[in-house]
Order: C-alpha cells, then sequence, then structure tokens
C-alpha cells in the first residue's frame, strides 16, 4: 500500500483523478514520461511513491493543454515552462509563447503628482522638531552639520524636516549615525541637479509645464533607485 501524502499533495492515482475531467485520454503511463523528460518534478515518499502537490498539477495541465489546444511539440513546451519558472507570464489566447509581466507602478514611489502637490505649510521650532521626532539636541545638530536637515534664516524646519528626522531616528536605533548619513544627502543632491539640468530650458520657455516634467523626471529618478535598491538586496 502507497504511503499516505501529507495534506495537499497527491498521488499519481489521485493527480489522474483530477486530470482526466479534462483530459481524457491522459494516462498514468503520460504523466510517468513528462516526469522522465523533466518537465514536472513531484517529490517521491520515504517508501519512493510519487507525491504531486497543487503546482505539479497545474503544471500537468499546461502541459497537457499546450499539446491538446496549441500543438505543441516537447522541445517548445520545455522552453515555455522554462520562462514561466524565471517569471513570466503563461501565454494567453492570443500569445505565442510566454510574457513578461505588465510594467506597473511601484507602491514605494510616489506619483509624479504627489511630487507637484505642495507639502504642508508647517513650520516647525527646533524644539517642536525634538518633541515630533524624539531626537535628542545633539543629534539634530549632528544632522544640520551633515546637511540632512537645514533651518531657515529664522531658525525655522520645513515641513518636510519632520520625516527626515524620524527616519534618521529610527536609523539610530540600529546604530546609524548622522555622519553615516551623508551619502543619502549627497545622492539626493545628486538626483535633483540632473532633474534640474534636464528641465532648465523647458522651464526657461515654459515654467509650468517645466514643473510637471520635472516631477515627471524625478519620478522616474526615484523609481530607478528604488529598483536598484531593492534588486541589491535580493542579491
Amino acid at each position: 500500500m502507497a504511503d499516505s501524502h501529507p495534506t495537499g499533495r497527491r498521488s499519481i492515482g489521485a493527480v489522474l483523478a483530477e486530470l482526466r475531467a479534462d483530459f481524457p485520454d491522459v494516462t498514468v503511463s503520460k504523466i510517468r514520461f513528462l516526469e522522465a523528460q523533466g518537465l514536472v518534478t513531484p517529490r517521491r515518499t520515504a517508501s519512493g511513491y510519487r507525491s504531486f502537490d497543487a503546482k505539479d498539477v497545474q503544471r500537468l495541465r499546461y502541459i497537457l493543454t499546450a499539446q491538446r489546444d496549441r500543438f505543441w511539440p516537447l522541445k517548445v513546451i520545455r522552453e515555455a515552462l522554462d520562462a514561466m519558472d524565471r517569471g513570466l507570464q503563461p501565454a494567453g489566447p492570443t500569445d505565442e509563447r510566454p510574457t513578461v509581466p505588465t510594467a506597473t507602478d511601484d507602491p514605494d514611489v510616489p506619483s509624479a503628482q504627489e511630487l507637484l502637490e505642495p507639502g504642508p505649510a508647517l513650520r516647525l521650532t527646533r524644539a517642536e522638531l525634538m518633541t515630533a521626532s524624539g531626537l535628542s539636541s545633539p543629534m539634530i545638530d549632528a544632522l544640520c552639520g551633515y546637511g540632512l536637515l537645514q533651518p531657515d534664516s529664522s531658525g525655522h524646519f520645513a515641513g518636510e524636516a519632520l520625516p527626515v528626522a524620524r527616519a534618521a531616528g529610527a536609523l539610530a536605533s540600529y546604530g546609524i549615525e548622522a555622519r553615516h548619513l551623508r551619502p543619502f544627502r549627497t545622492a539626493a543632491d545628486r538626483e535633483i541637479g540632473l532633474m534640474q539640468q534636464v528641465v532648465a530650458p523647458l522651464r526657461r520657455r515654459d515654467p509650468e509645464r517645466g514643473d510637471v516634467v520635472a516631477a515627471e523626471v524625478l519620478r522616474h529618478g526615484i523609481a530607478l533607485h528604488t529598483a536598484l535598491v531593492k534588486a541589491a538586496l535580493r542579491d
């Protein structure tokens, strides 16, 4: 008698029964052949019996559908499965092969409209910034010294200083000091400088349109920065 399968896993007989409603000609030999070709790789129990999960069954459905409806040879099916294993989307009704996923906006990147909207008309005293962010006076001094915070001529801080101060405070809890944050200021300045260089001619001709383009360019720059950081973390 075959070993019992964990919840959610199936024996080859159970898979056959599940598939036959849509693929009446499928057989145990056919499933074993597809496994021998490396197109599906079920686990084995301690006694050597095949154990299929839902993804294995879905993969078998894809293979059998490709053979029945698209008349794909195994070589083409293998290439399609490899593409899907690399994250491409399965071929749709009008697609010849799996496709690259449709680009979607990263929720971590603000829209151009958000960048265009003026920030809160907020001006904070040093004491108010310290209270709202939880930073000490020496930490505020250090952030100012490294250019991350910049009070105006009256000594007040703009509303945008508050999220900077709070982020710096959160990083400080991990031992990251103000002096370590200087590269963030440098990178931001360089991104802004590049954006200004690109849109300066347009701003001279059409200031309003120039602001819109500036926001779009800056948004794409933020998206690139975010994508590079995420890619580096995955590596």
